[in-house]
């Protein structure tokens, strides 16, 4: 059986901040027009040497939403590596499951096989930060029982 973090165990934080950092070098280069043209041109050469295919020519409205996804992606990347807390882990899982599912959907659509190699790491972040949320799942999310601040996953007070 694979052993799994526990969010309340430093390990989990640590997790947190490896996919941080992972972000914020994969996502710097996307968080303006100047770097994201760079990092375009080394992806769609990247693609084609290894046969996996380019990525499409540039527009004005690719290189805004590249911008707009590099930016945020950007500062939630900074900021569970100088704060990285448990609940960061839980909200950061649940967004990689939703990249994922946009990848896969754009590879079902023909997207440059490249994007397989993102879709990866998005999963395996996304499955080492779930996972122990939904092991300890006994806890109630809502918690309409307890006080507000007691238990509840979602409290940062306590972490």
């Amino acid at each position: 059986m694979i052993r799994t973090l526990d969010p309340e165990r430093p390990a989990y934080l640590r997790a947190v901040r490896a996919s941080a950092w992972y972000d914020l070098v994969v996502t710097a280069g996307f968080a303006t027009p100047w770097t994201y043209r760079l990092v375009h041109d080394a992806l769609s050469s990247s693609g084609n040497a290894l046969g996996l295919g380019a990525l499409p020519e540039l527009d004005p409205m690719q290189i805004l939403y590249a911008n707009l996804m590099g930016s945020v992606v950007v500062v939630w990347a900074v900021l569970r590596i100088v704060r990285p807390l448990a609940v960061h882990g839980l909200l950061d899982g649940v967004a990689r499951t939703l990249f994922a599912a946009w990848q896969a959907y754009a590879l079902a659509h023909g997207a440059t096989r490249l994007l397989w190699l993102f879709f990866g790491v998005e999963v395996m972040f996304g499955l080492v930060q779930l996972v122990p949320w939904w092991r300890n799942r006994s806890t109630n999310l809502l918690n309409t029982e307890a006080d507000p601040a007691v238990g509840h996953p979602l409290n940062v007070e306590g972490q």
